[in-house]
């Protein structure tokens, strides 16, 4: 049996341009191939393209499927992953390249030959290539979004991706019982600090939001347009919201493409009553309406760096008896962060005190760290465990307990490292 070569090329001490290369003697797969979105967008390392065999996608967030399309500029590739997830990355990646003010390595037509490639493989369906197998298993993250268990030289390696344990109103939690492990690649984003409870946060945001809307006022919810978007709306027709829920921009697109997979969400019914019992905003008419009306506005973007919602706080942010209620992590540098730290925003054309209510509530798509604990006491075998997808030393922090506690051999790669399993 010879060793599986695991390479990091990206995502490693940092969140962002996730991308792994797995590959034995004879085949090469890549887990992910994301990009970094800065100022301008970072890649991965770069890999020849007629050095690999296929591309596995966990999910479609951008920091995970971004740099795909690179591989279409002349080859054919097949990309494995769900339909739902193939879906939504075109989504995404295709608003990417719409918004992008700087020079893309790729264009419509290669995201367009990248999606005629997709290979749809549904959850616990085992996939070949070359003389790997693998089976992609819900992570509870996102809808669609898979954890990868990869099968070579008598090796079993699990990429978690980006994964959560505890089941949410749209999704049910990640499982994680695999058996025997000899690798195990997880995310450490959190690897410093824990969720509020999950119940008690639902009833906080709720109490909130009805406090303003019964005083007359409107509260903007900048989400995240997949996922937390969604989240929010089920969150408030499961407590029975009586006033207006409104829900712009990409979010709708995405309530659209969901309404057609019942198998990805938790309560499928649940959430078409929630879709259902929201105004979805047509035109600047009805945006200007909302902005005037008691209700609930949900828009992305969720860091507030454009999308409706960066004009929907330049309306509600006037005035005190409105808030703005952040659903998602702020990263440092964006509006978002700055309007949480600073109280400021960008109000026509310049940065101004936001007189509406700022709060910020956790509602996290990934594990916390008493997860990611309970993750690693659960896994079983002697696995060799690899940290990524974590920022300010949190891989490293992560490793460290695992070595520590846990006693199996943890690390946090840097870019490029190599190892063999």
């Amino acid at each position: 049996m010879s060793p599986l070569r695991i390479r990091f090329l990206g995502g490693t001490r940092e969140v962002g341009r996730s991308a792994i290369s797995v590959e034995t003697e004879k085949t090469r797969v890549l887990l992910d191939y994301g990009v970094m979105l800065d100022h301008e967008p970072g890649f991965p390392i770069h890999v020849p393209p007629k050095e690999v065999d296929a591309i596995i996608l966990g999910h479609s967030h951008l920091d995970h499927s971004g740099a795909i399309p690179i591989f279409y500029i002349q080859g054919r590739k097949p990309v494995y992953t769900n339909k739902l997830t193939a879906e939504l990355s075109q989504l995404l990646i295709s608003d990417f390249i719409h918004l992008s003010s700087y020079y893309l390595p790729y264009e419509y037509l290669e995201l367009r030959t990248m999606m005629r490639n997709i290979r749809h493989l549904e959850f616990g369906v085992k996939e070949t290539v070359g003389d790997l197998t693998f089976q992609l298993f819900n992570a509870g993250h996102i809808p669609g979004s898979a954890q990868v268990l990869v099968e070579a030289e008598g090796r079993r390696l699990l990429y978690t991706g980006d994964f959560n344990t505890i089941d949410t109103r749209l999704l049910r939690g990640a499982r994680l019982d695999y058996g025997d492990l000899d690798a195990v690649i997880m995310e450490g984003t959190y690897a410093n600090e824990d969720h509020p409870e999950r119940l008690e946060l639902e009833k906080h945001f709720v109490e909130e939001v009805t406090e303003v809307v019964e005083k007359g006022g409107t509260v903007l919810v900048p989400a995240f347009s997949i996922g937390r978007a969604q989240e929010i709306l089920c969150i408030l027709s499961a407590y029975h919201f009586e006033y207006p829920v409104y829900l712009d921009g990409m979010a709708r697109e995405a309530s659209r493409v969901l309404m057609n997979y019942p198998q990805f969400l938790r309560d499928h019914s649940a959430f078409l009553d929630a879709v259902h019992t929201a105004n979805w905003v047509e035109g600047w008419r009805e945006r200007r309406r909302a902005t005037k009306t008691p209700c609930v506005i949900i828009a992305p973007a969720g860091m507030l760096k454009g999308g409706p919602a960066a004009f929907y706080i330049s309306k509600i942010g006037k005035k005190a008896n409105n808030a703005v209620f952040l659903v998602s992590f702020q990263i440092p540098g964006t509006p978002g962060r700055e309007l949480l730290e600073k109280g400021v925003c960008l109000i026509d054309g310049k940065m101004r005190k936001v007189k509406a209510k700022v709060a910020h509530f956790d509602f996290s798509s990934h594990c916390g760290a008493k997860e990611l604990k309970e993750t690693v006491k659960s896994i079983k075998g002697k696995a060799k465990i690899f940290v990524m997808h974590g920022a300010e030393g949190n891989c490293e922090l992560l490793a460290k307990w695992i070595r520590e506690e846990i006693g199996l051999e943890a690390v946090a790669p840097r870019p490029g490292d190599t190892f063999e399993v």
